[in-house]
């Protein structure tokens, strides 16, 4: 790319959906050549097609950055289909020479990627890829083998003492807005649910305006608190970044500077941002690990646990799913989840320990309902976090570390705010049985009209039967090097 070349530059937006510290669109913007931006639905050709709950997230992302993007006096092509063949009918259409884009880094859409830059590079097309995503590309942060990091500290220190963020950038005052060029109309994509439209409750503001003011706020407010409430459902104490982060509304970078810059300016204590800026790390560790080892989504990680033997269960697997398996906080997780489309960080772990441990059911069946149901549905952090609670992934939670619903409810939901939200007809037992409803002497259950059986489930399983049973089907495969809680 020369500075005397003035053909067209084409912007392949992806999961970058912002024009604020975008570094594909930064460089397009340095080449004082025009900007072609477009988006591609390759629905067709993914190996994981994205979820029902994502796409509705997707929708209005996309609306939103058309409307930035028109207001700069630019336009937004939406192609569906392949997506090479787009590229190239683009290419074709404006004369580009120049292709840029934001790599993606989950390995089958970073081979794909190779792919089609080798074949428009061997007809003289540039392609070029940038880290819009992360706050290290894969495979640059590497232990003494150059290897990569198999358990989260060292990878944490590592990254930490390389991290330099990038400096900010508003993106190009203007676009200049292609002509005669073909664009799908979103509606005609049927992203947003119809007949029925599940999604009336789903919470947040998609787009890069929303995930600025949602930082903002968190940086404001909940970040003060950061490393207590994290954990506590019945308080706002998460940032309720992820669905942006996941679609680049916003990057890793812009968070890391937000919470810093507040502890700079002692708004908050040192030690909450840097317990946020580890929850940001960990997102890099489970895509560095993705990408790396690629049959994450489908294959135990630690090969033993493959040999484990689950249940079929589906009565059981439709109980959870619908939150309807009598233990509260579990129940109050699933609703949340049906209904908004986010789940509480705890409360994830809470559910898929029940499943995976109470249930027996394969962690892959859960990680595949999350996929569908979560608006912030992402591939690695998805597969690492079901194998971390599974006790089979990388550096992950021991297997005999088994949640015990009810005690776990207790310390984090202790007044039952969040259970009574989520699950309202337990809205009048009081606080010392609603984590155990089965527990209250029946004058206190008919007080709160309450039936166990009828209007609440009585539970699927015994939490003590439950848990013998779990660490039974572990000692069968006998992980080497595992230690047990009765040895």
């Amino acid at each position: 790319m020369t500075t005397q070349d003035q053909s067209p530059i084409i912007l392949w937006f992806r999961q970058d959906l912002r024009l604020a510290d975008n570094p594909a669109l930064n460089h397009a913007h340095a080449s004082g050549r025009p900007i072609v931006p477009v988006y591609i639905l390759d629905q067709g050709h993914a190996v994981r097609p994205i979820g029902g709950a994502s796409l509705w997230w997707l929708d209005k992302s996309l609306r939103a950055l058309s409307g930035a993007i028109a207001e700069r006096g630019g336009r937004l092509i939406l192609r569906r289909g392949d997506s090479e063949a787009e590229l190239r009918r683009l290419i074709e259409e404006t004369g580009a020479t120049c292709v840029l884009m934001n790599r993606l880094f989950e390995p089958d859409a970073w081979a794909r990627d190779a792919d089609i830059a080798h074949s428009l590079q061997a007809d003289d097309v540039e392609v070029k890829g940038f880290n819009g995503a992360l706050l290290a590309r894969p495979g640059s942060v590497v232990n003494g083998t150059g290897g990569p990091y198999k358990v989260f500290t060292p990878f944490m220190k590592a990254l930490r003492a390389q991290a330099e963020p990038p400096p900010h950038t508003t993106g190009p005052r203007t676009f200049e807005k292609p002509s005669n060029l073909d664009s799908d109309a979103i509606d005609d994509w049927g992203l947003h649910p119809t007949k029925p439209d599940w999604s009336k409750g789903f919470l947040g503001e998609p787009g890069e305006a929303g995930a600025t003011v949602a930082l903002g706020r968190f940086a404001s407010g909940a970040l003060k608190s950061y490393a207590m409430d994290r954990d506590r459902p019945d308080r706002e104490g998460t940032s309720r970044l992820s669905p942006h982060l996941h679609y680049g509304e916003i990057s890793p970078w812009q968070v890391w500077r937000a919470v810093h810059d507040a502890a700079s300016a002692g708004k908050v204590q040192a030690a909450q941002a840097e317990k946020l800026t580890s929850e940001l790390i960990w997102r890099d560790f489970s895509a560095h690990l993705l990408h790396h080892f690629p049959t994450l989504p489908d294959t135990a990680f630690r090969p033993e646990y493959d040999a484990m033997e689950w249940r079929t269960d589906r009565a059981g697997f439709n109980a959870w799913k619908k939150g309807q398996t009598g233990y509260p906080i579990v129940d109050a997780g699933m609703r949340e989840l049906w209904t908004t489309g986010i789940m509480h960080n705890r409360v994830r772990m809470i559910v898929a320990s029940f499943l995976i441990k109470h249930l027996l059911i394969d962690w892959r069946k859960g990680e595949a309902w999350f996929w569908d149901t979560l608006v912030d549905a992402d591939l690695g952090q998805n597969s690492q976090n079901w194998q971390w609670v599974a006790g089979s992934g990388a550096d992950a939670s021991p297997w005999f570390r088994i949640f015990n619903p009810v005690t776990q409810g207790e310390k984090f939901d202790p007044d039952g705010k969040y259970v009574k939200r989520w699950a309202p007809e337990l809205a009048n037992v009081p606080a010392k049985f609603v984590h155990a409803p089965w527990a209250a002497p029946a004058e206190v259950l008919r007080d709160a009209g309450v039936t166990l059986g009828k209007t609440y489930p009585r539970p699927l399983v015994d939490h003590a039967e439950a848990r013998a049973r779990a660490l039974a089907a572990l000692k069968a495969i006998k992980p080497s090097g595992e230690a047990f809680p009765d040895d």
